[in-house]
Parts: structure tokens; C-alpha cells; sequence
């Protein structure tokens, strides 16, 4: 496929009906990303969009990739996750009324939970504003994945950004993992 045909293919490939698995639903995210990066783009188009900045139309159309309907029963994947992190670095300021961070949250605690073999209910359930994150995501360590919670810690670890929920209940969960509470700020690199 030549650039230009690339770049006309963008629009569909947002559109949620166009994500057929993680990988696309991964690559419309990095569009959004890209749109966030820059203020320009499929994402951005009739209205007033600054670079670095995150709103609300941005959030609804992370929401709309994550639930869109070949993904909606399965676990959000690392790819995801990996892209939810990159936009949330990239986003300087935010007005948003906070959609963005509590659908960030939740996505990653969703990849963290079903990585570890726990259930999870449907993304439109697990990711919707109205649901409670403690509903359903694990609050205890019996079951939840050493590899999975190093990996956030490290997808954490040096960024500008952090997300007070999500690193609330990893914290909870590492806690209860038997680490000592004083070593989570050193695993995050953050002060609590």
C-alpha cells in the first residue's frame, strides 16, 4: 500500500466496525495518539484541536475503539494497553473532565486481571464511566501475575504522568503480594 493510499485509509481505520482484533484496535489508538501529538488529523477533523492536548471527543474515541464489536469479549491486550500509556503520555493538558484517566485505568487493570487468568467481565461493562473499577478488578494478589504488575511498573516507571487509580490498585495488589509498602515508590519510581 503506497503513503497516500495509507493515509486515506485512516479514517476507516478508525471506525469501529472497521477493528477486526487487538491489532487494529492497537493501531486506531495510535492514530488518536498521533492526533493528540500533533492537534491534526482523522481524529481531530471539524473542530479545534491543540497539539499535546487530550478532550473529550479524544476519549470517547479511545472508548470507541476499545469496545468496538470484534473486541468487546475479549481481554483488552498488552498492544492496547501499550498505546493507552503512550497517549497518556502525550497529552500535556487535559479537558477532559478526566474520561480519558478512568478509562485508562481500566483498560490496563482489564490486560492485568485476564493476562493473570482471572475473569473479567465484557469491555463495555469493565470500561464503562458508570462501572465502579473495584466492582470487578482484583483488590487481592492471590491469582494476579508477577510479570503482568512488573510490566506496568515499568510502563509506569519515568513518566511524566501518572494515573492515581491505576496506581492505587496496583499498589494495593502488590501490597498484599507481601511487598513491603515502603519499596512501592521505588517500583514506581514516583513518590506516594
Amino acid at each position: 500500500m503506497s503513503a497516500a493510499a495509507a493515509v486515506s485509509a485512516l479514517p476507516t481505520a478508525l471506525e469501529p466496525s472497521k477493528i477486526s482484533c487487538h491489532k487494529t484496535a492497537a493501531q486506531a489508538l495510535a492514530i488518536v495518539r498521533d492526533g493528540v501529538i500533533t492537534g491534526e488529523g482523522p481524529t481531530t477533523k471539524g473542530r479545534i484541536h491543540f497539539s499535546r492536548a487530550l478532550d473529550a471527543d479524544d476519549a470517547a474515541w479511545c472508548a470507541r475503539i476499545l469496545t468496538a464489536t470484534a473486541v468487546e469479549h475479549q481481554p483488552v491486550s498488552r498492544l492496547e494497553a501499550e498505546a493507552l500509556f503512550e497517549i497518556n503520555e502525550a497529552a500535556a493538558e487535559r479537558t477532559d473532565d478526566g474520561l480519558f484517566d478512568d478509562l485508562f485505568a481500566k483498560a490496563v487493570v482489564h490486560h492485568a486481571a485476564s493476562a493473570s487468568g482471572l475473569p473479567v467481565p465484557s469491555r463495555s461493562v469493565a470500561l464503562a464511566p458508570d462501572t465502579e473499577i473495584e466492582s470487578w478488578a482484583p483488590v487481592k494478589a492471590i491469582g494476579v501475575d508477577t510479570e503482568v504488575l512488573e510490566w506496568i511498573a515499568g510502563q509506569m516507571r519515568g513518566r511524566r504522568r501518572s494515573n492515581r487509580t491505576l496506581l492505587r490498585l496496583v499498589a494495593t495488589i502488590v501490597g498484599a503480594a507481601t511487598l513491603p509498602l515502603a519499596q512501592i515508590p521505588n517500583v514506581f519510581d514516583i513518590g506516594m
